[in-house]
C-alpha cells in the first residue's frame, strides 16, 4: 500500500512573489474600478484608502494559509485567499466605520473572486496547454 505525502509542494520563491503581486494588483484594480464607478477620485491616496482593508485581508490569508507553498492553485489556496480577503476586508471596513452595505458585499465578493481565481484559472490553463 502506498501513502501520499501531505507535505506541500515546494515552489519557486519568484512564483510566490509574482502570485502575491498578482493578487494585490487584482485587489487594487477592484478598488480603482469601484471608485471610478462611484465618481470618487481615482488617486493613489483614494485607491489606497479603499484598498487597504482588502489588502490586509489578502495578506492575512496568505500568512494564515501559507499560500506561498502552492500560490497558483485555485483550490484550496485561491479560495482561502479570496475568502479571507473579503471577510477580513469587510470586517476591517465595519470596524473603521466604512460602508458594508449588502450590495457592496455581494459585488466585492463576486468581483474579487473573479479576479483572484480568474488569474489562477488562466495560469492553470496556460500551464496545461504548455505541457501538451
Amino acid at each position: 500500500m502506498t501513502t501520499r505525502s501531505v507535505e506541500p509542494i515546494a515552489t519557486n520563491p519568484r512564483v510566490a512573489v509574482c502570485a502575491f503581486a498578482a493578487d494585490a494588483a487584482a485587489v487594487v484594480l477592484f478598488c480603482a474600478v469601484g471608485r471610478r464607478n462611484h465618481a470618487e477620485s481615482v488617486t493613489l491616496s483614494g485607491v489606497a484608502e479603499t484598498a487597504w482593508p482588502f489588502l490586509a485581508g489578502l495578506a492575512a490569508g496568505w500568512l494564515l494559509y501559507r499560500a506561498w507553498r502552492r500560490p497558483t492553485e485555485i483550490s484550496p489556496t485561491g479560495l482561502t485567499v479570496w475568502l479571507s480577503t473579503v471577510v477580513i476586508g469587510m470586517g476591517i471596513r465595519a470596524w473603521t466605520g466604512a460602508g458594508i452595505a449588502l450590495s457592496f458585499v455581494v459585488v466585492a465578493t463576486l468581483a474579487t473572486g473573479t479576479l483572484l481565481l480568474g488569474w489562477r484559472a488562466i495560469a492553470a490553463a496556460a500551464t496545461k496547454r504548455r505541457g501538451r
